[in-house]
């Protein structure tokens, strides 16, 4: 019976560990390029139960002496032992792109990240909601500076630049008042003399693997690889004027933690009945003493 309340307990704890990950996706629902977590659970090794007082040989006699035997195994089921937490990882499906209208959003359509600095060191970001900094440069909503592909922040100015699919800044100062040539400009026919800077998009070979650090910011670990700089078709198109939303789905995720709440009372159940059993087991043998 001691047994079975440990069983019991480690599926609570396992089902406390996939609720904390569905809690944050759904606190993150409106996050910016939100990456949904997944809890994964791993089951501890099954046992086989067989009979007592039977190994499983059976003997073949002749004229009342053995002659031979075979092993059929008496077993009569297995019995789990619990579960425990494997990991959380990351689903890094593209989320829903919504038309903003304001120069300083963008969005990735593919696989890669942008590159901001940080105090503690380069961090990759999905969240392109940034904006002027007060030094002129290109800066996500915590300060930090985005940076080009030259591995240097990227200089903009406040309602002239445009922005290519390929991440391409162009300045368009000349043409504020040429509605004609922005069209052609937004139509990827650009003037490269016209132009600034190229976001820095990086990718990584493991994306599963790297790790949260607030703020809808990654860091690269030693199972995700470095950072690699996307070149050509391997980069993700940019578009100016959207933003990429969280890949969550609010009801799936209410609908997962309903199922998780069930289960953890489920488990409860088994670890109060097995309380009372043992409380009865107890008092019976203390009387019959």
């Amino acid at each position: 019976m001691v047994r079975g309340v440990f069983t019991a307990a480690s599926g609570m704890i396992a089902q406390q560990h996939r609720l904390d990950a569905l809690s944050n996706n759904l606190a993150n629902a409106d996050t910016v390029g939100y990456k949904r977590d997944v809890s994964v659970q791993k089951a501890f090794p099954e046992l086989l139960l067989r009979r007592m007082n039977d190994d499983g040989v059976i003997q073949f006699p002749y004229r009342g002496e053995p002659v031979g035997s075979v092993d059929k195994a008496a077993v009569v089921g297995k019995l789990g032992t619990g579960v425990e937490q494997n990991e959380v990882f990351t689903i890094f499906e593209q989320g829903a792109v919504h038309p903003t209208e304001n120069a300083f959003d963008l969005a990735l359509e593919g696989d890669g990240f942008f590159v901001v600095r940080t105090p503690q060191g380069d961090r990759l970001t999905r969240n392109g909601s940034f904006s002027l900094g007060p030094e002129g440069i290109l800066v996500t909503q915590q300060g930090y500076p985005v940076l080009g592909d030259d591995g240097n922040p990227l200089e903009v100015k406040l309602n002239n630049f445009v922005v290519d699919e390929a991440g391409k800044i162009f300045a368009n100062e000349r043409y504020l008042d040429d509605p004609d040539r922005l069209v052609q400009m937004r139509e990827n026919q650009w003037d490269e003399t016209l132009q600034v800077g190229q976001l820095r998009l990086v990718g990584v070979e493991e994306a599963r693997y790297l790790q949260k650090q607030g703020t809808n910011l990654w860091r690269t670990t030693r199972e995700s690889g470095d950072a690699e700089d996307l070149l050509g078709d391997r980069r993700p198109q940019v578009l100016q004027g959207f933003l990429e939303k969280a890949n969550i789905n609010v009801v799936v995720e209410m609908t997962n933690m309903i199922e998780v709440n069930r289960a953890y009372e489920a488990n409860q159940k088994v670890v109060q009945s097995h309380d009372q059993s043992t409380g009865r087991l107890i008092s019976e043998v203390l009387r019959a003493q």
